[in-house]
């Protein structure tokens, strides 16, 4: 026999995850029944739970404010040119 799970989400994220999963040749479905047996072997999440950090300098950022943080950099003079940067990187690095 088997049971139902219905679970409501965001629109985007369902079309985002079926895109997806789509791409990974298979179905939200399908992910979501591979992420409960998981589960269920690993006697609890079958992933890392973090708690995230307030300011992460790697998060991905777009174009407009990778851009934005670069003008503010120049205009504090917090930068260096490129000329100087890579000759020390590779000093440093033995690059």
């Amino acid at each position: 026999m088997a049971s139902t799970i219905q679970v409501r989400v965001e629109d985007e994220l369902k079309s985002k995850s079926d895109a997806l999963f789509k791409d990974l040749g298979t179905d939200t479905t399908t992910a979501i029944r591979m992420f409960l047996t998981q589960a269920v072997a690993t006697n609890g999440f079958p992933f890392e739970i973090k708690r995230q950090i307030e300011s992460n300098p790697y998060a991905p950022m777009t174009e407009t404010e990778m851009l934005a943080k670069l003008e503010k950099s120049r205009e504090q003079g917090v930068f260096r040119d490129a000329d100087f940067v890579v000759p020390d990187m590779r000093l440093k690095y033995g690059i």
